[in-house]
């Protein structure tokens, strides 16, 4: 087993950092007490190039992240798109929002070998898929009558703060429903991690706009519905699965229902049609965060 202890300068070999080694950048130092862990789906794997920490002068915990660069694809609607994380992009966007309260902050520094080194303040909260499971086992109508206003109200705050990014030139890159925080003391919804980015020179904005409409479905449906579940809970959906077309899909994930005023009729069809937007029957697209915000303000206006 290797001891930790090390003073580490350059950070690329970051599989090799462990507790105990100390990070040395911009002369102050940071002792690693392990690593983050992604946390998805009830699996836990750490993520090697984020590192929990303590300051040595103040004994403050922070996260540093360090330079990872990684790729993969995806698609929209067949269209694949080039994903990669860029923590140069994630620092500028740390520069842009420093002390706004709904995004996490940090500092930027550059090691020995130049690698992007960030050093973040933790976010001290739930995520919103966590939080979100507070009303899990609330029947959806009571939920939707006496929750949901609330929260898309909140979701309404949070998604003028992206609009900020873009505005500026940024994307967040990577919105889920874990990478939006709420904050204990406040209740503020504060975003972290946007050190991805991709191309879509035809709709820049596009993954942004799609992971907003996630939270959107995950907020309206109370959790997400995917076939899989609608076809063998048959004591929550009964025979549902066989009144479902394509159309009634995410455009995005072909196995995610999101056409959900057909599972809820109580459901507003002013709210059902800016989810429709996400969907693969929709002819019209959200090209911009301002038609969001607009559809979902009149919505919020109506009740």
């Amino acid at each position: 087993m290797k001891k930790g202890g090390r003073v580490v300068t350059d950070t690329t070999g970051f599989f090799e950092i462990t507790s105990g080694d100390i990070i040395e950048i911009g002369g102050r130092r940071f002792r690693v007490t392990g690593n983050e862990m992604e946390r998805r789906f009830g699996v836990e794997d750490p993520k090697y190039w984020v590192k929990r920490v303590i300051e040595d002068a103040t004994c403050d915990r922070k996260i540093i992240k360090l330079s990872f660069l990684e790729t993969f694809h995806t698609k929209i609607g067949g269209v694949p798109i080039r994903c990669f994380r860029d923590p140069d992009k994630e620092g500028d966007i740390l520069d842009l929002v420093r002390g706004r309260d709904d995004f996490m902050q940090g500092e930027v520094f550059r090691d020995t070998m130049g690698n992007n080194i960030r050093i973040l303040d933790i976010v001290r909260g739930k995520n919103f898929y966590v939080a979100m499971g507070d009303y899990f086992q609330m029947p959806h109508r009571v939920y939707y009558e006496k929750i949901m206003p609330g929260l898309l109200a909140k979701l309404l705050e949070a998604f003028r703060s992206i609009r900020f990014l873009h505005i500026n030139g940024f994307r967040h890159g990577d919105i889920r429903n874990d990478h939006l925080m709420i904050e204990n003391r406040t209740g503020k919804y504060v975003w972290i991690d946007f050190d991805y980015e991709y191309d879509a020179p035809e709709n820049p904005f596009s993954l942004d706009l799609f992971g907003l409409g996630n939270l959107l479905i995950y907020t309206v449906g109370k959790g997400f519905h995917e076939l899989y579940m609608i076809r063998h809970e048959r004591e929550l959906y009964g025979d549902f699965f066989d009144k479902i077309v394509e159309e009634d899909m995410s455009l995005l994930d072909a196995s995610r229902f999101i056409n959900l005023r057909k599972l809820y009729p109580y459901l507003p069809r002013m709210l059902n049609d800016i989810l429709l937007h996400f969907s693969r029957g929709t002819s019209v697209y959200y090209e911009f965060i301002d038609e969001i915000i607009e559809d979902l303000e009149g919505f919020l206006r109506s009740l």
